[in-house]
């Protein structure tokens, strides 16, 4: 797939694939094309080149039927400041066309699983960065996708929520066999058991197990092996 803003290309013939349960780290330096990626899938953009999937469908040709399938947590915040956390959630599960009957449990059960079941009807404003994101992490579950898309979700979070984030991710994968596309500029988000795929100046450098790309760049950790990919496109 390639993507351009007239005759500024932004990706160029990117390809590769995410399967139930892998937790996959999209790794590149800001500017590098990560959110230009998430809003194609997530059909923001027009895809004017090439095709994307999602567990059999077609984004352009099926979009509903893709779309049904993601969670998303965009870079940004999209939650309404002054309804409560119980109302946000509520109002994505109607967006996907759940009854309350049918969203009510499944919301309750998402709060839980981060700890803030006891927020739940106090306005998003009183909540700290840290709780606004896991709001927004329970709210792309609550329809039970089988692919969740997360755009740099620990940016400006302290170290507790970032390793909380990951963490809880890391177990729906495990636990849930979700697939996780996960956007980030920052190296250590990429450690542990992760599918990395490097993407700079709108191409795919490298993409496989982390292991496996720091040993092809003889480097010592995959910090290494990101700096030798990308001082060798740079050349």
């Amino acid at each position: 797939m390639s993507h351009a803003f007239g005759a500024r290309r932004v990706l160029q013939d990117v390809s590769f694939e995410i399967a139930a349960g892998d937790f996959s780290v999209l790794l590149g330096l800001n500017g590098a094309g990560k959110t230009t990626l998430f809003a194609l899938i997530t059909r923001l953009y027009h895809s004017r080149s090439g095709r994307i999937g999602v567990f059999g469908h077609d984004v352009e040709r099926e979009p509903l039927a893709a779309l049904a399938r993601l969670g998303v947590v965009f870079q940004q915040s999209t939650l309404d400041l002054d309804l409560t956390v119980f109302e946000n959630m509520a109002y994505h599960a109607s967006l996907h066309g759940m009854s309350r009957s049918a969203s009510k449990p499944r919301i309750e059960a998402e709060l839980s699983r981060i700890g803030l079941v006891d927020r739940r009807d106090d306005r998003v404003r009183s909540l700290s960065g840290g709780q606004r994101r896991r709001v927004e992490l329970a709210r792309a579950l609550v329809h039970e996708p089988a692919l969740l898309l997360l755009d740099e979700p620990t940016v400006g979070l302290d170290i507790e929520s970032r390793r909380f984030l990951l963490a809880h991710v890391h177990h729906l994968c495990a636990t849930q066999n979700i697939g996780v596309l996960w956007a980030t500029h920052l190296i250590d988000e990429a450690e542990g058991e992760a599918r990395i795929v490097v993407l700079h100046q709108g191409k795919i450098l490298a993409a496989g197990a982390r292991d496996t790309i720091v040993a092809e760049c003889g480097a010592a950790d995959i910090k290494g092996a990101f700096d030798s990919l990308t001082r060798k496109e740079a050349a």
